[in-house]
């Protein structure tokens, strides 16, 4: 609005200014500040940024105008004095017009230099005869046009005007009650200017300066009082940000704010009564503030005497009193431990409760409730839920206080406490109707949120509790059936926990007829699990993969849940399940190489299994060949240790199996592991050595299979195991020389020969026994030949059905020379070759026997005693001697003569044979004896017939 101070008369502004002497002061200047005012009276608030243009430029005219004059020395006559008072009037009403017309729109800057500008021509005045207290005038606009600058956020300027406004009220030598007033409220603009220019010091002691310009003055100590209040409460504001050292400042603050007024109210006595009461609210104001600021320092007694002090200048707390009082003295009985006086209060703001207060009295109840014992938070609950209007909203929110404060460890009593809360009727039947179908959910979800967490800290019981009481907020329609069901099942889950499988199970079957799908499946798959059906269980992961939700990742969960159980053939059987699924390009929880590496490994710690393994190591030779090595097993060095688990588990079965003399295993097992082993893996050629072994060793086991059931190997089986020994003969040639190689190899080539052997005895070819023969000559013509491999060759040769003499007199032959030729001959192993070979010379003419007769005489001959078994020994010479007998009957004197002379010839080089060399001795004389008559007698005939005849 506008001022004016001054008469009408001499005040009224007009198109021309009263003439001014050209020789009083320099009249260019104070016309360029009546232009330019001129101007400004003529500015448009229609077009503000136009308007803002133009009164930048008029502010800078007026600037430099003004500064010109301040710099003249002369002193202005009183007519100039009342010409720059007129135009600074005029100035300032221009400004008040502008801003009343644009008073929607943001402060302008422009505006407050013009009224800066006017305040300055008014300074410049000085006092014109006729004015009344011009520098109260002056300093009013600058007191204005500081507003205008604070209100702008220009600290600096406000600042200055306010300073200048102060000189001009200390420089008048009597101060009235005008003169006061206009101070006091340039002081406390000054200060808060100050305040928010974070110069503290400065706005404390300009508020505590103006306490000497409010006496007398009950308005006065209202408004001093509530700058020392507001203040507090800015301290109050940030003082969680800043620390304790800003609450003792509002503790300051705040009494000097309470003395104020206790002061205006002993002022006020006598007069008006709105005076008075305006103080008793600024007071109560105060103490609420105060009780605030003493319970955030914890003094809780301080906070209880404020209260008295409120409820002391108020006879009827019941109706009057504001529930934020109860608030503060209740969260002071709580900071004391007092809990039935805190519950007192708490019941005295319910007792008063109306919609404006219900968020303070919920809000003192949560904090009760989350400080408070679990059966008083409880009793709170239920007085509110019947009086609040807001009903469900806040049953939610302070059942949610409830729970919040019982999580944990620690806290578990109150679980018990939110369950019997959330399972009251009347708090139940405050979340019925669709008008609260939020609040209903979320209460649902606070006590599922509740139980979940009690569910993760393992504690079943209260979880369950907790799920079943949410069940009360899940609406019966068609919509909560999924909502429902994963209910039932939870709860499922929580009696499985607590070992109640029967509970379990009736609460999952609920599930299942609700919303039948693979969790509910998947859960009665583990309730069978832990009662130990394994064909329930079974039963239960072949229902799983016929739901339409059914995904291949709960067969890999099955197999955990099943190992976990110690339910290894379950284990096993979800992993088979897993397997019929595999297909290419189809997405699976895990590689097939690894699904059948696990059942294979769960396999193994049953010892009756092995019938199981080896199907499913046919399944990996299946898949290999059908899907290629890298397919299968993987790539790099991630498929070649899935390849070697498979070869090296499939060998050791091999070993297994054949140590335990089941050779139709051993012979599978064996024959896979040359498969495998023959597998590339990024182009690796695979493992040669191994093939060439298992191939050998699976042959083996095949002919064994044969000993052992005594059925002849069907002729398929015959021909396979020869491509099987080809093959490996083939291999064999390309093996580079190891250590270990090296120490096998004798024992599997011999195998191979011998077993090469004994199928071509059961081929029907023509040349079979030329091609034994020639089998056994190439072998004894190897490095890994031995004698004791000639002598088992020679033994099996010389034995069967249909034996091959050829085989087995070769066989013997080069075992003898064999062993003959060592540094030390083992001579019970050659005279057991010896035995066998006069057994074969017997059977294949007397003049091979009587050879290896003579050869072992020479044998014999020269050896220390005891070299050559005696028993041996003595057999060879008794059987020597014995041969003469046939001889004997037949008539055959040299025949006799040389197996007499043999036999004798052993005895007498053997020890412990003096009697028989004797009985010999004496026989042989005989015989020689009666050799020699026999002979003469046949010549005594020859001459009687010789002469005879002549």
């Amino acid at each position: 609005m506008k001022i004016s101070e001054l008469s009408p008369d001499s005040l009224r502004g007009g198109s021309r200014s009263p003439t001014v002497p050209a020789d009083s002061a320099p009249h260019h200047l104070i016309d360029e500040l009546e232009a330019a005012i001129t101007a400004a009276e003529f500015l448009s608030p229609s077009d503000p940024s136009a308007s803002a243009e133009a009164a930048a430029a008029l502010a800078s005219r007026l600037r430099a105008a003004i500064s010109h004059l301040a710099s003249n020395p002369s002193t202005f006559p009183d007519p100039v004095r009342l010409h720059l008072w007129k135009l600074s009037y005029r100035l300032w009403n221009a400004c008040v017009d502008l801003s009343n017309a644009s008073r929607a729109a943001a402060p302008s800057p422009c505006l407050a230099d013009l009224r800066l500008a006017a305040a300055d021509i008014l300074l410049l005045a000085g006092a014109p005869p006729g004015v009344p207290s011009p520098e109260l005038k002056s300093a009013s606009f600058f007191l204005k046009t500081g507003l205008a600058y604070h209100d702008l956020h220009r600290l600096d300027l406000a600042a200055k005007c306010f300073e200048r406004a102060t000189d001009l009220i200390s420089a008048t030598p009597t101060h009235g009650a005008e003169e006061r007033n206009l101070l006091l409220e340039i002081n406390l603009a000054r200060s808060r200017t100050a305040w928010e220019d974070a110069d503290r010091n400065l706005a404390i002691a300009l508020l505590n300066r103006s306490k000497n310009l409010v006496a007398g003055s009950p308005a006065g100590f209202k408004t001093l009082a509530e700058q020392y209040l507001l203040r507090a409460k800015l301290d109050l504001s940030i003082q969680s940000q800043e620390g304790v050292g800003l609450i003792s400042n509002a503790s300051k603050l705040l009494s000097e704010a309470l003395d104020l007024c206790e002061q205006g109210i002993l002022e006020a006595k006598g007069r008006g009564s709105g005076e008075k009461l305006a103080l008793e609210g600024v007071r109560e104001r105060c103490l609420k503030f105060m009780a605030a600021e003493r319970l955030g320092a914890g003094d809780y007694e301080g906070v209880l005497r404020c209260v008295k002090v409120l409820r002391d200048g108020n006879p009827k707390p019941s109706s009057g009193e504001h529930a934020s009082v109860g608030y503060v003295a209740m969260r002071a009985w709580l900071g004391m431990g007092r809990v039935g006086e805190a519950e007192k209060e708490l019941r005295g703001m319910m007792a008063g409760m109306g919609p404006a207060v219900e968020g303070v009295v919920l809000a003192a109840a949560e904090v009760f409730v989350g400080a408070a014992g679990a059966e008083e938070g409880r009793r709170v609950v239920e007085g509110l839920v019947g009086r609040c209007q807001m009903g469900a909203a806040a049953a939610l929110r302070l059942v949610r206080k409830v729970a919040e404060a019982g999580r944990g460890t620690a806290a578990m009593g109150r679980a018990s406490v939110v369950a019997e809360l959330a399972g009251d009727e009347k708090v139940v039947a405050a979340f019925e109707g669709p008008a609260v179908v939020k609040e209903r959910a979320a209460m649902h979800a606070l006590l599922w949120n509740c139980g979940a967490d009690h569910f993760r800290l393992k504690d079943y019981h209260t979880s369950a509790e907790m799920f079943e009481k949410s069940m009360l907020y899940v609406s019966r329609d068609e919509e909560s059936r999924a909502r429902r069901s994963n209910c039932f099942r939870v709860l499922s889950l929580c009696h499985l926990g607590l070992a109640q499988l029967d509970r379990a199970q009736e609460f999952i079957d609920e599930a299942e007829k609700l919303e039948p799908n693979i969790k509910c499946a998947f859960l009665k798959f583990k309730i069978y699990l832990q009662k130990k059906d394994e064909m329930q269980a079974i039963n239960q992961m072949q229902a799983m993969v016929s739901c339409n939700d059914f995904n291949p990742e709960f067969l890999t969960l099955s197999t955990h849940e099943a190992i976990a159980s110690q339910s290894f053939p379950v284990a096993v059987a979800s992993l088979a399940l897993l397997l019929n699924l595999y297909s290419l390009g189809k997405q699976m929880p895990m590689s097939e190489v690894a699904a059948l590496r696990n059942i294979i490994t769960l396999l193994h710690k049953n010892s009756e299994t092995d019938h199981e393994i080896l199907k499913y190591m046919k399944h990996a030779r299946m898949r290999t060949a059908e899907l290629g090595a890298e397919s299968f097993f993987g790539k790099g060095a991630v498929g070649s240790r899935e390849l070697n688990w498979f070869a090296g588990n499939s060998w050791n079965m091999g070993l297994k199996t054949g140590k335990e003399k089941r050779f139709d295993l051993c012979a599978e097992f064996l024959e896979l592991t040359s498969e495998f082993y023959s597998a590339n893996i990024d182009g690796n050629e695979g493992n040669p050595a191994m093939v060439w072994k298992s191939l050998i060793l699976s042959v083996g086991a095949m002919i064994s299979v044969e000993e052992q059931m005594k059925v002849p190997l069907p002729s398929s089986d015959i021909k396979k195991a020869i491509e099987m020994l080809n093959r490996a003969g083939k291999i064999f040639p390309t093996l580079p020389s190891t250590s270990d190689q090296t120490a096998e190899e004798p024992s599997l080539v011999f195998l191979h020969t011998f077993n090469t052997y004994q199928l071509l005895d059961r081929l029907d070819i023509s040349d079979k026994r030329s091609q034994q023969l020639q089998l056994i000559k190439n072998f004894a013509s190897s490095k890994a030949c031995k004698p004791e491999h000639l002598l088992h060759i020679g033994l099996a040769a010389s034995q069967g059905g249909l034996p091959n003499l050829e085989v087995a007199e070769f066989s013997l032959n080069a075992c003898l020379s064999a062993m003959l030729a060592l540094p030390s001959p083992d001579y019970r192993m050659i005279s057991i070759v010896i035995r066998k070979l006069a057994g074969l010379g017997q059977v294949c003419g007397s003049d091979n026997a009587y050879n290896v007769y003579k050869q072992a005489y020479q044998i014999i001959v020269g050896l220390n005693k005891g070299d050559y078994p005696l028993e041996e020994g003595k057999w060879l010479a008794v059987t020597a001697w014995n041969k003469s007998g046939m001889a004997v009957r037949l008539r055959q004197v040299d025949t006799v003569r040389k197996w007499m002379k043999m036999g004798l010839d052993l005895a007498r080089h053997l020890p412990g044979m003096d009697m028989y060399t004797r009985e010999m001795e004496e026989c042989f004389a005989n015989f020689e004896k009666l050799c020699g008559a026999v002979d003469g007698l046949v010549s005594q005939v020859e001459e009687t017939s010789s002469r005879s005849l002549s």
